[in-house]
């Protein structure tokens, strides 16, 4: 089995081949992100940790996305859209909203939660087990529609 860095290096060469400009940034920064991470964390990143970031290159990229679509720039959001689908190709399976919704009816059976004010608790329980493949904004949210029922 290779690792994630193997794969977007294999990607990177072909990518450089290929003359895909936007694909080689991307698969570039989210090396970049990767190698940073492994350098700071003082050891090479195991799955979990390699998919926070890639969730977090996510992230970044949805916001830029955001920001250039209130600025009116279509040309940078379509660019970072590009960039968007290439680093969603190396994140695991995402969970779907049902998933979410079935994980966190157990996480609240679990600890007993009743409204708004156990949110945190249940996040607390329910992060470290979806971590990574669904953005914690959505569990958020789902979280939040169940405790206020």
């Amino acid at each position: 089995m290779t690792t994630l860095l193997e794969r977007l290096t294999e990607d990177q060469k072909t990518a450089m081949r290929a003359r895909d400009q936007q694909r080689l940034e991307a698969i570039r920064m989210v090396r970049s992100a990767l190698l940073n991470a492994e350098k700071a964390k003082g050891k090479d990143l195991d799955d979990t940790e390699s998919s926070e970031v890639i969730a977090r290159e996510v992230r970044q990229r949805r916001e830029a996305i955001e920001e250039a679509q209130k600025a009116n720039r279509p040309e940078i959001a379509e660019h970072e859209e590009v960039g968007l689908a290439v680093v969603m190709a190396y994140l695991p399976e995402q969970l779907s909203r049902d998933q979410i919704l079935e994980e966190a009816k157990k996480a609240i059976a679990e600890l007993g939660a009743k409204g708004p004010g156990d949110r945190g608790r249940v996040m607390g329980k329910l992060m470290p087990a979806v971590r990574g493949k669904i953005d914690g904004k959505e569990v958020s949210s789902v979280v939040e529609e169940l405790l206020s029922q």
